[in-house]
Order: C-alpha cells, then structure tokens, then sequence
C-alpha cells in the first residue's frame, strides 16, 4: 500500500490542499489550539498563586498528598505515550497499531480518573475536605479542574477511534483515511492537548509538594 509520502513524489510535490493543513503556525485550529492552552495556563497559574496567597495570608498548614497522585501521574506519562504511539502509527499507515493506540490512549485516561477519586477518598481519610480551609479548597479546585480538563478529552480519542473503525474496513478506505491532512493535522494537535495535560499534571504535583516542603 502506497504511503502519503510516496503519493507526494509521485505528484511531484505537495498538493495545495496538504501545504495548507502543514502551515502549523497560521491555520485556524492551530490558533485556536493555542488560545485554549494559554488560557487554561493562565487560569492555573492564577489559581497556583491564590493558593499561595491564601496560605501565607492565614497561615495554613501544609498539606501532603496522598502517594496515589504520583501514580496518577505515571498513569498520565503512559497515556502520553500511547499517544505518540498513535502518532507514530498514522505516520506509518498502520492500522492496526493506530487503533491499539488509541483504545490504550482512552482506557488509561479512564484508569487515571477513577485513580483520582480514590486520590480525594485518601485526602478526605486525612481530614481534608474542600471546606476545611481556603487552601484545601483551592487543592481541590485545581486537581478538580483537570480532571474536567481531561473529560474534555476523552469525546475526541473516542471520535478518533470510532471513525478509525468505521472507514477502515478495506485497503481503498484504509488509504483514505491515512491520506486526509486534516484528520493528520487534528490528531497531531489532539496529541498536543494530551501532552500539556500530562505536563500541566506534573507541574500540579510538584507545586503542591513543594509548597508541603516548606512548612
């Protein structure tokens, strides 16, 4: 089966249609990409700093998290590198791997939300409760927010999935599902998404731990 780098060779260069979808930088999903994550930057970032504010401000203990965040995380580096799996499996044709990506993708994601509401039991054991004090609501807040932010998520892996599914069923669909650049262009900025979640998690842990370091 001719891959899409062989069909371009064969036209003698890109066709218009593709140069639009590679234009990372100018096309519209791409912008609007990088507006959703600037914002959801900013709004930790301003959160991240109300936390700090409102502990200093009253002098709130520190609060430790429970050791399951940190399994969260390597759940999330796993979904992350599923996703480049994915990637790389589109680039590649291959069908069967680019589904298996996928199904991995959406099933770890499941695995980390189900592992954060054992996350909140284990602070709840601990007697904190989001109207314990400003910072443990402000805990509760952000983790819940991307938590939200990783629902977001899940409806487009799964679109991915079931139109993975539905179109390749022969050699011919098989060839024009690989071949469409804008089916490449949103699962390369899908797999962006699902990066800055990944690292947005991490920066969270972090944040919180060391703020339970300084006491």
């Amino acid at each position: 089966m001719p891959n899409k780098s062989e069909n371009t060779k064969r036209t003698g260069g890109t066709h218009p249609i593709y140069e639009e979808y590679e234009s990372f930088a100018f096309h519209p999903y791409n912008v609007l990409l990088i507006l959703v994550l600037m914002s959801i930057t900013a709004l930790f970032l301003a959160f991240s700093a109300a936390f700090i504010y409102t502990r200093v401000q009253s002098q709130l203990p520190p609060i430790k998290l429970p050791i399951i965040f940190l399994f969260n995380t390597l759940i999330l580096l796993g979904s992350s590198a599923t996703m480049a799996w994915a990637k790389r499996s589109y680039k590649k044709d291959n069908t069967k791997q680019y589904q298996n990506a996928l199904v991995a993708t959406i099933f770890l994601s499941i695995i980390f939300m189900i592992a954060q509401f054992f996350g909140w039991r284990a602070l709840f054991q601990q007697e904190i409760f989001i109207y314990t004090d400003n910072s443990a609501g402000y805990l509760y807040l952000i983790s819940g927010l991307h938590f939200l932010h990783v629902i977001a998520g899940l409806p487009f892996l799964g679109m991915f999935l079931w139109k993975a599914h539905k179109q390749m069923k022969e050699p011919v669909s098989v060839l024009v599902y690989f071949s469409d650049p804008e089916k490449r262009l949103k699962l390369r900025l899908l797999t962006i998404y699902w990066h800055f979640l990944d690292g947005l998690w991490i920066y969270l842990v972090l944040f919180f731990w060391i703020n339970y370091l300084i006491q």
